[in-house]
């Protein structure tokens, strides 16, 4: 890209941009207000003896930014929500603090980790356990990872055993509270992980079920890679009265939309679409093409791969335009394709991600494209398609413009698939829950079908599963639907416990 520092209307959009983001700092102060009153960041020495321990075990040699910003809070036992991108250190964040939060000599479950894959419990566990003390002479804490698709024994060993920490996916864990495997009198840290993950893998039902389970006298953490209004809605819906870390862009202030671009081929494009919406799971969203041509031809490719998906065309009558307006409005259309003059005049608050299939000539279009998500204050999330000639041409806009564009590898086939599994699971273990036992006893006699379909024929049953899959998909997943002030229970006592269920001689500080 040629130097424009010496061009004087270079220097003069320059400037414009850093007064935008100026002022869309100042908003997200507003949105997001810090913890009152803040606290100064951690360093490992200023860190309890049993934090410094673990953090020599686990082989750090510094704090991460996330943790040496969030850990002091969670500390002072402040309900908290964090945003920080993935791979940014926000599972040691989480982690580290349960080891002088928790009382190891009390054998119940003490801290409960949510998340929205099993992958991902594998990996909070695996570093749970690079972090704690495996001497057998010393009092350790113990854990338990709990997660669909497996055998429930091992998992209700652990749980009846006491495991301080349980980490696991929300339906599993509900089964299992459900179950009575599982009780929470006793709980300490209630942290939702990936929670805009979570929301778009379907889990909100069961998490709202969890919630009855949660005792008042607690403390809650949420860590969030985005913050669209749903994950703020579930802050509000879970969390009591939290502080905000935003940590995503460097400092404490977030941008109002995020912007991704993916490299693709032009003959691939129809294609990548679907496996970003796939992978995404948007409950709403806008996809722009240049054309009308190519409107047409997206609107019918996504309603043959069974997606939820309508046009509205530059020549499309009033009255119909009106009713496609109403019914993604409603909910009850999940992807509108649009060429920039049919979008004129169209305003969705709720509108979570916008998708720019083509890259416009006028470089204020993609401004005004993405700018249809976002609105009213909240965050949102522009994914752009780009072939390696128009990545120039992106570049170009985003700085004139003063935002940042992120650049990511295209979800493979097989994440894709994965992705779906996951999902499958979730709603398939929804439904299996609401069956009831003489429903259950009816469906055993089908077993013995399904596995000989397993072994001679899986294309039966993947038709099935593909019709279930669509179905659910043509319904935007269940999210919070506005700020709610969260429900808290009286506190539950437990000075009963020894030392008062308070930790390694942890008092309980103030709250600010």
């Amino acid at each position: 890209m040629p130097d424009l520092s010496d061009n004087p209307y270079a220097q003069v959009i320059d400037l414009t941009a850093k007064a935008q983001r100026e002022r869309r700092d100042e908003r997200a102060q507003d949105l997001f207000p810090e913890p009152d009153p803040p606290l100064p960041e951690a360093t490992i020495d200023s860190l309890p003896e049993p934090l410094q321990e673990a953090v020599e075990r686990a082989g750090w040699t510094d704090l991460m930014k996330v943790q040496s910003r969030s850990i002091p809070y969670m500390l002072d036992e402040r309900d908290l929500i964090v945003q920080s991108r993935t791979g940014s250190g926000k599972t040691g964040a989480f982690l580290l603090p349960l080891f002088d939060l928790i009382d190891p000599e009390l054998r119940e479950t003490q801290a409960l980790i949510l998340t929205p894959t099993r992958e991902l419990a594998k990996q909070i566990h695996a570093e749970f356990e690079r972090m704690r003390d495996d001497d057998p002479e010393s009092l350790t804490l113990s854990d338990a990872l709990v997660y669909g698709g497996v055998k429930y024994g091992p998992q209700i060993r652990a749980l009846k055993a006491g495991a301080h920490v349980v980490i696991g996916t929300p339906g599993r864990i509900l089964d299992h509270l459900d179950s009575g495997n599982m009780k929470l009198d006793s709980l300490r840290a209630f942290i939702l992980d990936e929670a805009d993950e979570m929301l778009s893998m379907g889990f909100y039902p069961a998490m709202k079920k969890v919630k009855r389970f949660l005792p008042g006298d607690r403390q809650s953490y949420m860590f969030s890679a985005t913050m669209p209004p749903s994950v703020r809605s579930l802050g509000n819906e879970f969390l009591n009265d939290p502080g905000f870390l935003m940590l995503s862009t460097g400092n404490v202030s977030v941008d109002a939309i995020e912007h991704r671009c993916y490299i693709v081929k032009q003959q691939d494009k129809d294609r990548a679409l679907v496996r970003l919406i796939e992978m995404e799971n948007p409950s709403s969203a806008i996809i722009f093409a240049n054309t009308k041509r190519e409107v047409e031809y997206l609107a019918q490719f996504l309603q043959n791969y069974g997606h939820h998906a309508d046009e509205i065309s530059g020549d499309l009558a009033q009255r119909a335009r009106e009713r496609v307006m109403k019914r993604i409005r409603d909910g009850k259309l999940r992807f509108l394709v649009a060429t920039d003059v049919a979008a004129r005049g169209i305003d969705i608050s709720d509108l979570s991600h916008v998708f720019i299939y083509d890259i416009p000539e006028d470089p204020e279009s993609y401004v005004h494209r993405s700018g249809r998500t976002a609105r009213a204050g909240k965050t949102g999330t522009s994914i752009a398609l780009v072939t390696m000639e128009d990545k120039h041409k992106l570049l170009s806009i985003s700085r004139r413009y003063g935002f940042e564009i992120e650049e990511r590898e295209m979800p493979t086939e097989d994440d894709v698939t994965n992705r779906i599994a996951q999902r499958m699971v979730v709603v398939l273990e929804a439904r299996m829950r609401d069956k009831s036992n003489l429903e259950r006893e009816r469906l055993k006699r089908f077993i013995p079908v399904v596995e000989e379909l397993t072994r001679e024929e899986p294309e039966l049953l993947a038709m099935l599963i593909d019709e279930i899959y669509h179905d659910h998909m043509h319904r935007p997943p269940e999210q919070p639907s506005g700020d709610t002030t969260p429900e808290r229970p009286e506190r539950v006592d437990k000075s009963k416990h020894k030392g008062g269920g308070r930790g390694r001689g942890n008092r309980r500080k103030g709250k600010g």
